[in-house]
């Protein structure tokens, strides 16, 4: 015979194996619709270029199904808080980072302190809180830390970094948090090559514009 204490951990567990099972069903369907048409996305930019039809009808799709996983990322985390990694995986963290990545700045900015106490509390890789921070700090104009996020620019035709922030001290920083060196994470991301007087120069050419648009704003 079963005693009511026995009962109730029971319950417990069958709640908590259930609310598991639950997460990783749905992060499971936010990472498909939200990964897939992306992948497909580049491939055709990659065969037809990025001003192509298809890769704008693609972007259409990328953009309704964001729409849906960007309200289902939030109820989870305004639910649960971060998710430990027992409850989703790893899997279900880089869900839930790529969904925030991949929406406004205010979003990014509204979990980002959640993001930076889930790295304290072990249940969140600093890889993953970078490329936060780097995509704020781009979508804000300023100068990225860590060197995470390329963009497209239309009058080279090209990908290149978005310009760094004291780029000679850049491994230090990454270091600190433990990521590779920028050279090998860009070689194995992007297949860039890391160029430090390049970068040095184009952080330079990036500081002296603001600068200049910072003092015609103020005139």
């Amino acid at each position: 015979m079963m005693g009511c204490s026995n009962t109730s951990k029971s319950k417990v567990a069958s709640t908590k194996n259930g609310t598991q099972e639950n997460l990783t069903a749905v992060l499971e369907t936010i990472w498909q619709t939200e990964q897939i048409p992306i992948r497909k996305r580049d491939s055709l930019i990659t065969l037809y270029g990025v001003d192509a039809e298809l890769v704008k009808e693609q972007q259409l799709i990328i953009d309704k199904n964001h729409i849906i996983n960007e309200k289902k990322v939030k109820e989870i985390l305004d639910k649960y808080g971060w998710p430990t990694k027992e409850m989703i995986g790893e899997q279900g963290n880089w869900t839930i980072c790529n969904v925030i990545q991949h929406s406004d700045n205010e979003v990014r900015m509204l979990y980002l302190p959640m993001m930076r106490q889930a790295v304290k509390d072990k249940k969140l890789e600093p890889r993953f809180l970078v490329r936060a921070e780097d995509r704020i700090a781009t979508e804000r104009g300023d100068l990225q830390i860590y060197g995470g996020q390329m963009k497209y620019y239309p009058e080279t035709k090209s990908f290149n970094l978005w310009p760094v922030f004291d780029p000679e001290n850049i491994d230090t920083r990454r270091t600190e948090i433990g990521l590779d060196s920028i050279a090998v994470f860009l070689k194995n991301r992007f297949d860039f090559e890391w160029n430090l007087e390049d970068q040095m120069r184009r952080t330079k050419e990036f500081e002296l514009a603001k600068q200049k648009m910072n003092s015609s704003t103020k005139k």
